[in-house]
């Protein structure tokens, strides 16, 4: 039996509980920003942990968090945690059947909500509304004192994220103190967080890419600047006022920070020293444009899953120059399978095995065994390795479609796109079609004041690409639609180019 003990993810960073700087600046009234130092967040994680445990909540039963972005999402987490409780964020913009769902699959003991968000919670589910008479509410559940944290064995679980439910509902994933203790510091210490770092986070807490930020802020004793939502003004005027040394973000983001160029021109961003894109693949025209607004940062492409972490690549172990596009080095301790047609070589789906995975599926052994084989867990993604061992995201093999016998990778279609001096943005769907099976049909953000055509875009792709890629229409738009976690609601734009496709067919008739 191994009775081995591991750290408590909800401490991570306690080695700075006694500094005085800050960590966390807490924009969600940004004319009124919080500002918490560590001792001050220290001593609330364990008064919300004292709190629970007054409560009869027991070690390994979980609470639920509806909250938008805010210092409390951070107190309520980190001291759940430290009390052996399993916190179960919840995605504020899933709709109410599905966190009623979410509240019942994982047996919620008590749930913490934004007033605003209360009407979505079961009305049987015990809550505590955070904004409920100026927090008195949410105060009173906090009992102030020193707090022994709970000793994780080998398989405890800290907290247990559902994902985003793209082929059904959401999948909770069991996420352990062993395997996230090991990710935090992993990922901190690859990209060198320090006290004098500030994180600027704005994508949603609920989601990974938030929640390995903020840990890696913990890790390195750094200050997180928290934005209620991402919104490319207010996002660029806070970097500016909080002096942010770190911007992470889907390409998606850092594209539409480019777009506000009477706001980001005229600054001088040398204090910027790391900018972390993940999610999709990045454009060689956003990267130097990234690169020519923030002159003195690292720009480092990242990958990750809910379910194998974010720490499975980093830099190479004898410090060579990442190349561009590459999501790193494999990370030691980590194992990979690409597995193509014709089994496993250096292109195909990324099966992963690695310190940092999940426990399994809660309630859900059906999925579990159809994403983990022998060891081995299907990440859906597929990715390729070139001669030297580096590795590059190409997209998610759910997003593959095949166009006249040939497999289409949208995001190698955008890439091209994006080349193209006049696009700032290209999103590639498919379209049904009788003959072809799929077609391409692209989304299109020109430049201001570009006077691109539907035939350039096309004549482009032709010239650029493999004929069977070129987009068959081409529709530019203001702006492209985000989901709630910040990336393109890929799902939205292939209704309208369905609506699109359906609406000329029947003219054409």
């Amino acid at each position: 039996m191994n009775t081995a003990t591991y750290p408590n993810l909800g401490t991570i960073g306690s080695e700075y509980r006694n500094a005085g700087q800050p960590a966390v600046i807490d924009l969600w009234d940004p004319e009124h920003p919080r500002e918490v130092d560590y001792p001050t967040f220290h001593a609330s994680c364990d008064a919300i942990a004292r709190g629970l445990t007054a409560r009869g909540i027991r070690p390994q039963e979980r609470i639920g968090i509806l909250c938008s972005n805010r210092l409390e999402f951070l107190e309520i987490f980190f001291g759940a945690m430290r009390a052996g409780i399993i916190p179960v964020p919840i995605g504020i913009l899933m709709p109410k059947a599905t966190v009623e769902w979410i509240v019942r699959d994982a047996n919620i003991r008590l749930v913490f909500c934004d007033g605003a968000l209360r009407g979505n919670l079961p009305a049987d589910a015990p809550c505590i509304d955070i904004d409920a008479d100026g927090q008195r509410h949410y105060e009173a559940v906090k009992d102030p004192g020193p707090f022994e944290p709970f000793v994780p064995g080998h398989d405890d679980v800290a907290f247990q994220p559902y994902t985003s439910g793209s082929t059904g509902r959401p999948k909770g994933a069991l996420l352990s103190h062993r395997a996230h203790s090991w990710v935090a510091r992993s990922i901190s210490t690859d990209r060198g967080f320090n006290p004098k770092d500030r994180m600027i986070v704005a994508a949603p807490l609920y989601h990974k890419h938030a929640m390995n930020s903020i840990k890696c802020v913990l890790v390195g004793g750094s200050a997180v600047i928290l934005m209620r939502k991402f919104e490319p003004r207010a996002y660029i005027e806070a970097v500016n006022k909080h002096r942010a040394t770190v911007l992470s973000g889907v390409p998606t983001i850092f594209a539409m920070l480019l777009q506000q160029r009477d706001l980001i021109g005229g600054h001088d961003y040398d204090f910027v020293r790391l900018c972390t894109m993940g999610g999709a693949p990045a454009s060689d025209v956003l990267i130097d444009s990234v690169a020519a607004t923030f002159p003195r940062a690292e720009i480092v492409t990242i990958y990750g899953t809910t379910e194998t972490s974010a720490a499975l690549f980093g830099p190479h172990p004898q410090r060579k120059p990442r190349p561009r596009h590459s999501v790193g080095w494999p990370v030691a301790g980590n194992e990979f399978r690409l597995v193509g047609e014709d089994g496993d070589g250096d292109f195909g789906t990324l099966y992963v095995k690695g310190p940092g995975m999940m426990n399994g599926y809660y309630n859900n052994p059906t999925e579990m065994a159809r994403r983990y084989k022998d060891g081995w867990f299907d990440t859906g993604d597929v990715l390729r390795r070139d001669s030297e061992g580096w590795y590059y995201f190409v997209g998610r093999s759910d997003d593959m479609f095949v166009c006249s016998g040939n497999n289409i990778y949208p995001g190698e279609v955008e890439l091209m796109l994006e080349r193209h001096d006049d696009i700032d943005q290209a999103i590639v769907v498919p379209v049904p079609d009788e003959i072809k099976h799929r077609i391409p049909y692209a989304f299109i953000v020109k430049r201001a004041g570009s006077a691109l055509g539907e035939a350039e875009v096309k004549k482009y792709a032709l010239e650029n690409a493999p004929p069977y890629q070129y987009p068959r229409r081409v529709i530019f738009v203001d702006a492209l639609p985000l989901n709630g976690v910040g990336k393109i609601d890929r799902k939205a734009l292939e209704a309208r180019a369905l609506a699109i496709s359906e609406s000329r067919d029947a003219v054409g008739a």
